[in-house]
């Protein structure tokens, strides 16, 4: 199935939030430049902490102030959320190809969040340097994307790349000169 054929339906961003949450994710992008976008951000959180506006938010916040631990946290929260409403495996390690060709055409924009949102959690693991956990998330998504739509190849072969110097690092280290 080729992740790029499908028609936007049910975006995240279209499902409105109360006022009060909109209000308080419009004053933390007013207070970011300030460094007090946190706390209406946390306060959005309480009030709707299932709002995929409120988790995108908030991860793009942590993110961007270097707090990726923080970030991961709220992606995983989101990738949870999002699986919710579909008919995939309780855990991304269980995901094959043959669940997103079965799936109804209506639940593509959602795979691709929930694919995308994966992919998001293997870069956290990767700049954590978490390289055997981004190694798996990015081998799954390469397999379940064989027309690489979601531009995990790539990331896959620098974590290999990555894995590589370490283990060369780690060599040149052992060896003891005579």
């Amino acid at each position: 199935m080729d992740l790029l054929e499908f028609e936007a339906q049910d975006l995240y961003f279209d499902r409105p939030d109360s006022v009060e949450v909109e209000n308080l994710i419009s004053r933390a992008s007013l207070e970011y430049a300030d460094g007090d976008a946190e706390l209406p951000l946390l306060q959005a959180y309480l009030r709707a902490p299932e709002s995929l506006n409120v988790l995108v938010a908030l991860n793009r916040f942590y993110y961007y102030q270097h707090r990726l631990e923080d970030a991961l946290l709220i992606s995983e929260k989101a990738l949870g959320l999002i699986r919710q409403s579909l008919e995939l495996p309780d855990h991304w390690e269980n995901l094959e190809a043959q669940h997103i060709e079965k799936a109804p055409k209506d639940q593509l924009t959602k795979i691709r969040l929930y694919l995308f949102t994966l992919k998001s959690i293997g870069f956290l693991h990767m700049r954590l340097h978490h390289l055997s956990v981004s190694e798996a998330i990015f081998s799954k998504l390469v397999s379940v994307d064989e027309r690489d739509r979601l531009g995990a190849k790539p990331l896959l072969e620098l974590v290999h790349k990555q894995l590589e110097n370490c283990v060369s690092t780690a060599k040149s280290e052992n060896q003891k000169p005579e």
